[in-house]
């Protein structure tokens, strides 16, 4: 007997064989350890392979979780995206604004010029050009169908670290008009005194900066100049200005014809406002202390964020401005939201508004009739005051 019962026997002999490769006693007889069945590592890693990642979870199962995006994730992704959108418009409004700017005046053709001084200093000019109107226009606006180009208002603005002040320069101011050329005749011509306009009329943008400089000693940074429909189409444009009146106005010359009282004016009667005259008590001067005020309340609604906020209405603001608004061949973008910023200052009384000092507004002249002479002995102190950048004491704030 070998110690097997029968049905051990029977079980036994009706097994069917191991297979060599895990028989016991081939492994025995190696010495090893029966060989593990292998398998092909799948093609790309996939469920269950060596290479990837284990096979998911039944239900209530270990499996990996589906990714959520916090509410925090989501928040800074659509900030991320709202800003690049901004920058984008940005960049896009700033080159098709600096598109539509006309630098025309080329200041380094103004002869002699003083050496610059402290801060900036912004000549601004109001010209009675009647470009881009029609006739009927100029009837309707009371401006006249007078040819070529003069000067209507002249205003020094400067800005620095004392602040900002705006000196207004009365057209018909007595002054030396330096030697010049002719742009037409390209003759030479010598040095005369008249009205400070017939500089404009001579030699255009360039004589006029030369004649201001020559006669205050302030050097002068940059040129800006506006014609009469480019003003209407800028009113207009900022869907009219609000102003105050401290009486009414009533003058046929230039049509003006308002109430006193707070109102809103449109394009054609801001035109009407800031050229009237004759019922001014000083005439030139009178409109001059109008021009300021209102040339200081439309920048200050024009930097409002009513308009700047507003894309429907800063884009017809800003090609309107820009369509008639000549500059110097310097002026940056920057400069002129510089000068635009200084006005609305002089609105909201960070700054001084003054007129040059005059010693006499009915100045009778050898050959341009009533003119106005300059106080120089003020006007001296108040000259260095602005090209030293200091605070100015000279002069009424109004």
């Amino acid at each position: 007997m070998n110690g097997w019962s029968d049905d051990t026997e029977r079980r036994r002999l009706s097994e069917p064989p191991l297979p060599p490769e895990l028989s016991p006693r081939r492994a025995a007889a190696t010495g090893g350890v029966p060989p593990q069945a292998t398998r092909r590592p799948q093609p790309g890693g996939g469920p269950g392979g060596p290479y990837g990642p284990p096979p998911a979870g039944g239900p209530g199962g270990g499996g990996p979780r589906t990714p959520r995006w916090s509410t925090r994730r989501k928040v800074g992704y659509t900030v991320l995206g709202l800003v690049v959108v901004l920058l984008v418009v940005s960049v896009s409004t700033y080159f098709w604004a600096d598109s539509k700017v006309r630098r025309e005046v080329d200041l380094s053709k103004v002869e002699d010029r003083p050496p610059a001084g402290k801060g900036t200093n912004y000549l601004i000019v109001g010209s009675d050009s009647r470009e881009g109107l029609t006739k009927e226009q100029e009837k309707q606006l009371h401006t006249g169908a007078d040819s070529g180009q003069r000067t209507d208002s002249m205003m020094i603005l400067h800005t620095g670290d004392n602040g900002t002040t705006m000196m207004s320069l009365p057209r018909d101011s007595y002054v030396t008009i330096p030697a010049f050329t002719g742009q037409q005749t390209h003759k030479r011509y010598a040095a005369s005194t008249h009205k400070l306009n017939r500089a404009y009329s001579d030699g255009g943008p360039e004589l006029l900066t030369r004649t201001i400089e020559y006669n205050t000693g302030i050097h002068i940074d940059h040129y800006a100049e506006i014609g009469f429909s480019g003003f209407v189409n800028l009113v207009d444009a900022l869907g009219g200005v609000n102003m105050c009146l401290d009486k009414a106005v009533h003058d046929k010359a230039s049509g003006a014809d308002f109430k006193a009282g707070c109102q809103k004016l449109d394009g054609k009667q801001s035109l009407a406002f800031v050229r009237q005259r004759h019922q001014e008590a000083d005439q030139d001067l009178g409109r001059m202390r109008n021009q300021q005020k209102f040339l200081s309340t439309l920048a200050h609604q024009a930097a409002s964020p009513s308009t700047i906020l507003n894309p429907f209405k800063l884009y017809p603001v800003i090609g309107s401005g820009l369509d008639t608004l000549i500059v110097d061949k310097k002026m940056s973008l920057p400069d002129l939201a510089s000068m635009f910023w200084a006005m609305k200052g002089v609105t909201g009384g960070s700054g001084n508004s003054i007129t040059v000092p005059i010693a006499n507004s009915n100045y009778m002249t050898p050959n341009d009739g009533d003119a106005v002479k300059w106080d120089m002995t003020k006007a001296k102190t108040l000259f260095d005051e602005l090209k030293n950048d200091q605070k100015v004491t000279v002069g009424t704030s109004k």
